[in-house]
């Protein structure tokens, strides 16, 4: 049984949000075959008093408080020329801890989840390195630059460009990076000719998100459409105001009685607002998020810009429910039809109001939805690649190390002296 540091930019548990979701189940299915010792961040107060449910999948854990990031955060960055994404995850403290660690422990991998986690490896670690970057963040930024005026499209294309050379760095001495779509691992190797590329998609729990199981009511009358997702996340920001704005009112034209429930943690301003228009909720933090798509005549994911697979589309399909999705939101997820994929308002609002008009069609496209995802999204089958990369002969590693970006090993001594 080999041992394994897992570095995380967010505690993975409660698994409540999806980058957690699938640090969760990935630390899970390491844990079957080593010991894992993790190092995340928190961010929420409530997950600081919860980390003992890490404790079946973990020899040790080390959290540590990440406070938001401030102005004082993006004029380091800048005066370092380093990216903001990186700068707001620097911790002396952390970075200590993991030299402390490596010393301790016969540690024979490394697995960093998000590329913010990179920033502490060693300078030529000898332990074999996994890296998760999930999606493509540069690619996130320049997307962002691209719909940006003034001021702030200059910050994203920086933003875009250092965390390309980053993820270039990471990526050259690496023994596998990973990413959540064939999609996604592609644009990878597009942008940086990078070697050793996988793709490592996400599952869905089909026992938890079981329709057959008992959830508690939700209140109100009208067919109810759902949308779910961390509200404070720019790409769920836009895309409930663009349903709110683009689609909605046409299909209270047509089911005056009809409800959009914008489920999620954490609504900015401007999702609140949105509750002040016609059947428009906005519920914030919810006991249990199954209640309102076991309530759901459907689930619509209308995302503008998305990256990878998103676990709120197979969420929705793990409910038998009919889903309507955006194609960003879509691509990536092996649906075979099973649910309706509409690009633009126009086409979004048909799909949405033929799948109103006629239930028993959604309750079909929702029962093979969930077959589906039974059939090809299981966390044990999304996983099992991971095994043989686990056991692969590590990478030749060569070259000089960026430090400024990458720093290296820490005195363990002089931690322990402090």
């Amino acid at each position: 049984m080999g041992e394994i540091l897992f570095l995380a930019h967010r505690i993975p548990y409660p698994p409540d949000r999806g980058d957690k979701i699938r640090a969760y189940h990935l630390l899970r299915h390491l844990a079957r075959s080593h010991r894992v010792h993790l190092v995340a961040f928190a961010d929420d107060p409530a997950d600081l008093q919860r980390k003992d449910g890490l404790v079946p999948y973990t020899a040790t854990r080390e959290i540590f408080w990440r406070k938001p990031p401030t102005a004082w955060t993006g004029l380091r960055a800048v005066l370092q020329r380093r990216p903001v994404s990186l700068a707001a995850f620097a911790d002396p403290v952390v970075r200590r801890t993991v030299g402390v660690l490596l010393d301790a422990h016969p540690i024979d991998t490394l697995f960093l989840y998000s590329s913010q986690m990179a920033q502490y490896l060693p300078t030529r670690p000898r332990q074999r390195v996994i890296m998760d970057f999930v999606d493509m963040d540069s690619a996130k930024f320049a997307a962002y630059a691209e719909d940006a005026r003034g001021p702030m499209g200059w910050v994203h294309r920086r933003e875009a460009a250092l965390l390309l050379r980053h993820e270039q760095r990471v990526a050259r001495d690496a023994d596998a990076s990973l990413f959540v779509s064939d999609a996604e691992a592609a644009l990878f190797r597009a942008r940086t000719a990078a070697t050793r590329v996988h793709a490592i998609e996400n599952g869905i729990d089909t026992v938890f998100y079981d329709p057959a199981q008992r959830f508690e009511p939700v209140a109100g009358a009208g067919p109810l459409i759902v949308f779910t997702g961390q509200m404070d996340y720019r790409p769920n920001v836009a895309a409930v105001t663009w349903f709110a704005d683009r689609v909605f009112p046409r299909v209270r034209q047509h089911h005056p009685e009809a409800r959009f429930a914008i489920v999620g943690r954490a609504p900015t301003a401007a999702v609140q607002a949105l509750a002040e228009r016609p059947g428009v909720l906005v519920t914030g933090a919810v006991p249990d998020v199954r209640d309102w798509l076991a309530a759901a005549a459907l689930v619509v994911a209308p995302l503008q810009l998305a990256r990878g697979i998103q676990n709120k589309v197979l969420e929705g399909m793990a409910m038998a429910r009919p889903v309507v999705a955006s194609p960003a939101a879509a691509e990536g997820i092996d649906h075979a039809g099973t649910l309706r994929v509409a690009d633009g308002p126009e086409a979004f609002g048909d799909a949405v109001l033929s799948l109103l008009a006629e239930p028993e069609i959604g309750a079909a496209l929702g029962s093979a939805a969930r077959e589906r995802v039974i059939a090809r999204y299981s966390w044990d089958a999304r996983l099992a690649p991971l095994d043989a990369l686990l056991a692969a002969p590590r990478h030749r590693r060569g070259g000089v190390r960026d430090d400024r970006l990458v720093p290296g090993r820490y005195d363990a001594d002089h931690e322990r002296r402090r």
